[in-house]
């Protein structure tokens, strides 16, 4: 069975637009947005999600959303807005239980994506957003058929109209990386939760 081409599918959509669309779009770091960014504002007012239990450090979660927020301001000034979702590592640790021993990229990630998936769902509903989608995509280390696979199921369960995408298809982690090192972005090593930490799970090198 041949795999849908998820970036086709954005630039279909975003072709049949007459103007510009809004787009709740969720952000797990300062890295893997600048890219998407490139991609996305052309086509859409954008307001970033930052909403990520999955990580449980504080010092961490402080130290990601602050790059988001100094990236943004420095390239979108106030073209771009960013909503903080809170640190609330509790609510992964109850979505991750029994999944705790699972491997990277098993169980415990699907569920990890469609927590913060439903969450931007309703929070697109909420602020009356044409379209929602996440940039976990971009990563190499995270599964686009899997992400958009969700993002279709919310779509029908609740409404909220998903974006289609794979943003690491037109060399959009190689370019994460070049903005990165042109910012000089902070590149966590792990994708937040205490699971991939202690595995030595690498997810921006």
């Amino acid at each position: 069975m041949n795999k849908v081409d998820h970036d086709l599918q954005f630039e279909n959509t975003v072709k049949s637009f007459d103007g510009k669309k809004s787009l709740l779009l969720h952000a797990c770091c300062a890295p893997c947005s600048s890219s998407v960014l490139e991609r996305v504002t052309p086509f859409f007012d954008v307001t970033l999600f930052f909403y990520n239990p999955n990580i449980t450090d504080k010092t961490e979660y402080d130290k990601r959303l602050k790059e988001l927020e100094r990236y943004v301001a420095a390239v979108y000034e106030k073209t771009v807005k960013i909503i903080d979702g809170g640190f609330s590592p509790a609510e992964f640790f109850v979505a991750a239980k029994g999944l705790e021993n699972e491997p990277e990229r098993g169980k415990r990630c699907t569920v990890c994506y469609g927590q913060r998936l439903e969450k931007s769902a309703y929070m697109a509903i909420n602020g009356g957003f044409d379209y929602f989608c996440t940039t976990l995509s971009v990563s190499p280390y995270k599964d686009a058929e899997r992400i958009n696979a969700i993002g279709g199921e919310l779509e029908k369960k609740l409404g909220a109209k998903f974006l289609p995408s794979d943003f690491k298809k037109k060399d959009g982690y190689r370019r994460s990386i070049e903005l990165s090192r042109e910012w000089g972005l902070y590149r966590q090593n792990y994708c937040g939760c205490v699971f991939s930490k202690n595995k030595g799970i690498f997810c921006s090198d």
